[in-house]
């Protein structure tokens, strides 16, 4: 296949990496195994928490994907040149982070097979239509725009005319994608936590801030591991949408809880309760909001001074405090402060098993395993045309 011959060369840590993935995946692969023989009762899942830890990981990278347009609108629409290096690194996290999140939704299926019936009768009157459409769609573009600049890279060509409108229209698909996705939990009238005008624009600005966090993160890697250089320029801008992103929610979550404190509904005061300060005795969440609560103030304290996003040692402790804290807000927090209390009441913690984490740590070392394939070759076709 095309230039897939170039990422079985590495060196032994290369093979030591892909082995450890492998070993991941396979753990993953037995437990849904018995997840497929048993069903979802091997989950914590239950009666009034019926989405958790799989979904949760799927409205996490959905927002991943979206913020490839943090790059790829600055570089496509402003030439912006700083942003040259990394543009189809984004591409390609896009492509892994969609993936990932197509495969969370499948293991959370009872009968997987029955999420064809959304392609099989489709219902314009309904978000999952549209959100599979979104989706699928956004994958595809992304797939064509990787290939398509890969191989004008490998002849030394300049990319064919047909893409930077590709490229046009998957930056407003891109916001549709992230958008349509909220839609999910906010068109929900029973789910006060979810029901919020902002839940969509939220949702848009921890993507862009965790996306750029994440590719950061990666650049470092990379330069550290390979003689791949993203550029000065390109990591402190990330750096800067990381502060402003954080910022911005900060901002809006206050927003949320005047407005929910101030109203006094209990239908609506009893999530925010749960999630912060713990609910009739259940506190299972609260040191994981605090967390990221924390981890987000620091991430945006030590980002503000622009000579601090030039620091290395500043941007790993950064990039890693804002994933690990939007993980876990437009995560796990997102899905409890949903389902729990339920509409009627009832606190129910959900806490997920070991099978259940076995199945996402298996379709995250897959997601990483792509993402590791797709730089490999993008690093050989750029060495070779050193």
């Amino acid at each position: 296949m095309f230039m897939f011959e170039k990422a079985i060369v590495g060196s032994r840590k290369y093979w030591i990496w892909i082995l450890m993935l492998l070993a991941v995946m396979g753990a993953g692969f037995l437990a849904y195994g018995r997840q497929w023989d048993q069903g979802l009762g091997i989950t914590g899942l239950s009666r009034d928490v019926t989405w958790g830890l799989y979904i949760a990981q799927f409205a996490f990278l959905v927002g991943i994907a979206a913020s490839s347009i943090i790059v790829v609108l600055p570089f496509y629409l402003y030439d912006y040149k700083a942003f040259g290096k990394i543009a189809i690194l984004a591409e390609f996290l896009a492509i892994s982070s969609i993936t990932m999140g197509v495969l969370f939704v499948f293991v959370d299926m009872g009968q997987p097979m029955r999420i064809l019936n959304v392609l099989r009768y489709p219902a314009p009157g309904s978000m999952m239509f549209w959100d599979m459409i979104s989706i699928l769609g956004y994958l595809i573009m992304n797939a064509f725009i990787t290939l398509a600049t890969l191989r004008a890279e490998q002849k030394f060509e300049a990319p064919p005319r047909w893409l930077k409108p590709v490229v046009l229209i998957s930056i407003p698909w891109a916001v549709g994608m992230r958008t349509v996705s909220t839609l999910l939990y906010s068109g929900l009238p029973g789910r006060s936590f979810w029901l919020t005008a902002i839940l969509a624009p939220r949702s848009l600005v921890t993507a862009f801030a965790a996306g750029s966090a994440l590719l950061i993160l990666i650049c470092l890697v990379m330069r550290n591991l390979t003689r791949f250089e993203a550029g000065k320029d390109a990591i402190e801008k990330l750096a800067q949408v990381v502060a402003y992103g954080l910022l911005i929610n900060l901002f809006f979550v206050l927003m949320e809880i005047f407005t929910v404190f101030y109203s006094g509904i209990p239908g609506h005061m009893e999530p925010f309760e749960y999630l912060f300060m713990g609910l009739n005795g259940h506190a299972a969440m609260v040191p994981w909001m605090w967390t990221a609560i924390l981890l987000a103030a620091v991430a945006a304290l030590i980002l503000l001074p622009p000579r601090a996003r030039k620091k290395e040692g500043v941007l790993w402790v950064a990039s890693i405090s804002t994933i690990i804290s939007l993980w876990i807000d437009k995560g796990v927090g997102l899905i409890a402060g949903g389902f729990i209390p339920s509409p009627l009441g009832a606190v129910t913690d959900y806490v997920p098993t070991i099978p259940e984490i076995a199945i996402a740590l298996g379709i995250w070392a897959f997601g990483l395993l792509l993402l590791t394939v797709f730089y490999r070759i993008t690093l050989s076709v750029r060495e070779a045309n050193a």
